[in-house]
């Protein structure tokens, strides 16, 4: 094929390439511009978008709250990527990886910068005891499974959704390629759930958390366009848990946040209080 791609001896970044997303992607790290990042009244200050990883954290603390756990009242403001929110010179303080979400836990006597969402996870389960067993097989189980999703997310994120859903130009094989693993991914979790209620056991865990925001939201359809051409339904057990947790509050209430797309009933660039989430779920046609 002569119009065949062969890499050059040395790679430089096409800054005049690429599509949407090329005037923020590059190769170095740090902040290219001077911002300070806003800082409401509650102790836990998270800075993130709705997209799967950040509804991650925003689901566990919605959860938290359903559960009557006041001191997992946060403030979210909104890092809009498309922007380049993301490399400020705030943001880097608090993630100098430049990804969404980052967490600023005021709690202590110095402010303690939590980022990775696993990682931000795993602190508030500690923090508040609640949705991580404290020793154990159960313990071992939920972390097998929180770091599954951490390693499997960006062949589905990154890898299939990218050339499936966001590439300017479609290509056979990487499509091909990802989609193969975002199925074989589906069977792994969709066999583990056939004799688990949640996925690391009976109880829901943080590893449901990490997982459901991406294989949830994809079985679900809410996730680029891809149901049908996945065949999401013939995963049942898959299906079954994506639909119990769609139901909880937590859940409903976690996916809105920092949210500037989608439906009326489910943006929330930024929350402050329960009222924020309140007003815009009344939205939700019934």
């Amino acid at each position: 094929m002569t119009d065949q791609y062969v890499p050059p001896k040395i790679w430089v970044h096409d800054t005049n390439g690429g599509n949407k997303w090329a005037n923020i992607n590059r190769p170095e790290s740090g902040a290219t511009h001077e911002k300070e990042l806003p800082v409401g009244e509650h102790k836990l200050q998270l800075y993130s978008l709705g997209t799967p990883n950040g509804q991650k954290v925003t689901i566990m603390l919605e959860e938290l709250l359903a559960l009557g756990i006041s001191e997992a009242e946060y403030d979210a403001y909104l890092i809009n990527i498309g922007e380049g929110d993301q490399f400020s010179s705030g943001f880097v303080g608090v993630n100098p990886n430049s990804k969404i979400p980052a967490l600023v836990d005021k709690t202590a006597d110095q402010d303690l910068n939590v980022f990775e969402s696993a990682s931000i996870l795993v602190h508030l389960a500690e923090k508040f005891g609640q949705f991580l067993p404290a020793s154990g097989v159960a313990r071992t189980t939920t972390f097998n499974w929180l770091f599954w999703a951490q390693g499997s997310a960006p062949f589905l994120g990154g890898g299939f959704g990218h050339f499936y859903a966001y590439a300017d130009e479609k290509f056979e094989y990487p499509i091909n390629r990802f989609a193969m693993e975002a199925k074989r991914q589906l069977d792994v979790l969709d066999k583990q759930l056939a004799n688990n209620t949640f996925v690391a056991g009976e109880e829901i865990s943080i590893a449901d958390m990490a997982i459901w925001p991406w294989y949830g939201n994809l079985v679900l359809g809410n996730l680029y366009d891809a149901a049908e051409f996945l065949q999401v339904e013939t995963y049942t057990h898959v299906m079954r848990w994506a639909k119990q947790l769609e139901q909880r509050q937590g859940f409903q209430r976690g996916r809105t946040v920092n949210r500037p797309f989608g439906e009326e009933w489910e943006k929330v660039e930024e929350r402050h209080s329960a009222e924020d989430i309140d007003k815009v779920l009344a939205k939700k046609p019934q």
